[in-house]
């Protein structure tokens, strides 16, 4: 059960030079949809960011070769195998599937970038996936959104879809995004599976740039269970077709207003996988403030989101705030005065100068570790560097959920 707003938007909106279908290919699970296809405009540029995991899946290894070299048209995606751990008969077979949807979207082969999630380990019915291209094809069109989000679900309980229209000086541009991801989420680069258009006019390699600072606010501050993934991708299209007018440059006049439109779809479908964690049942923001540096309050913000006793304690109500403590001790920063550290659970000081905060009461803490939705704030009193990582409970469900995962 997902925790907190979950809801679809009142309105999708859709990206001209952008079209989706979702079908039912049988790759693992019957009568559920499983392979996803996106068209892009030829004129379109394209961002993209991969897993960091070392052991990267076949399809990764793949899209990589002819992202280098090509600008994507099509973007393929199953569900139910990972098509990772499957050595080289793995990479011919995400190769194949390319080759055959560009066949039969008369495109190059190496314009066409695969994906794949679920299960590791396993061979993948390329046939299956193949066979479905023709039906995934037919079934393109640019309200498919929603569609296209169901069908990249794994053990995902809810789709994740994000929406947004932003007007700047005349000019009208929309973004829309899906991910998918529930488990096996600390993504040291982006989520299992993003992908976000725009239809404003951006320059290729400042997509990138934009792409790479979004998501380091975004999916690169989301954890689950602390596992980074072998199959995690995040793509970002820009189609153009709002205007003819290219932003260039971070001093475009429309630059910031599309910049904050994106980082809040990218926030949104971050958000939306921690509160769809395995099993959780509270979301949690870790915010610290006071550091020296930025990098240095992620890592206090990381090594509390990512602690089991922590996690653990939140999901039992139970206001063990030492846990906290530990972890920040253990995050790594050596020269840390702790006798300057505050910790508060939401309004609630618990911890001041390093010790219990004088008003502190047990009674006070547990009223706040029930809620559904809190925030852990740690002021490190040493600085003016902030920022926050998005995390949630650790429950029974999550070890029942992965250990039935393949059955």
């Amino acid at each position: 059960m997902a925790v907190g707003n979950v809801a679809i938007p009142d309105t999708i909106y859709p990206i001209e030079g952008v079209k989706l279908s979702a079908t039912a290919a049988g790759v693992r699970y019957k009568d559920r949809d499983d392979l996803v296809v996106l068209e892009i405009a030829e004129t379109a540029s394209c961002a993209v960011v991969t897993t960091k995991n070392t052991f990267c899946a076949a399809p990764v290894r793949v899209l990589r070769e002819h992202f280098a070299t090509h600008s994507p048209r099509y973007l393929v995606i199953n569900t139910g195998n990972a098509n990772a751990g499957t050595g080289a008969d793995g990479k011919r077979r995400a190769q194949e599937i390319c080759a055959a949807l560009a066949t039969k979207a008369g495109v190059d082969t190496q314009t066409v970038l695969p994906f794949s999630t679920g299960v590791i380990g396993e061979p993948l019915n390329s046939d299956a996936v193949i066979a479905g291209l023709d039906e995934a094809l037919a079934g393109l069109a640019a309200d498919k959104w929603l569609a296209a989000a169901n069908g990249i679900r794994t053990t995902d309980t809810i789709p994740k879809i994000a929406s947004q229209k932003v007007e700047v000086a005349g000019s009208c541009y929309h973004v829309t995004g899906i991910s998918k991801g529930s488990g096996m989420i600390r993504p040291n680069m982006a989520t299992m599976l993003g992908y976000v258009a725009t239809d404003a006019n951006i320059k290729a390699d400042l997509l990138q740039e934009m792409l790479g600072q979004i998501n380091e606010q975004s999916f690169n501050r989301i954890t689950v269970d602390g596992d980074t993934s072998t199959n995690d991708c995040c793509v970002l299209i820009a189609t153009g077709a709002a205007s003819s007018e290219m932003i260039d440059s971070p001093e475009h006049p429309h630059y910031s207003a599309v910049f904050a439109a994106l980082t809040e779809v990218f926030v949104r479908l971050a958000q939306l996988i921690v509160r769809d964690g395995e099993g959780a049942t509270k979301f949690m923001t870790v915010k610290v403030t006071g550091g020296k540096v930025t990098q240095e309050c992620c890592d206090v913000a990381y090594a509390v989101a990512h602690s089991p006793l922590v996690k653990t304690a939140f999901f039992a109500s139970d206001a063990n705030w030492g846990r906290i403590l530990a972890a920040v001790g253990y995050a790594g920063i050596e020269d840390l005065d702790t006798e300057q550290v505050d910790v508060y659970l939401d309004e609630v000081m618990i911890c001041q100068n390093g010790g219990v905060a004088p008003d502190y009461t047990e009674e006070a803490g547990k009223a706040v570790m029930s809620h559904p939705e809190i925030t852990i704030h740690i002021d490190l009193a040493r600085g003016d560097a902030s920022d926050t990582v998005y995390t949630c409970d650790l429950s029974y469900d999550y070890v029942k959920i992965n250990a039935d995962y393949r059955s």
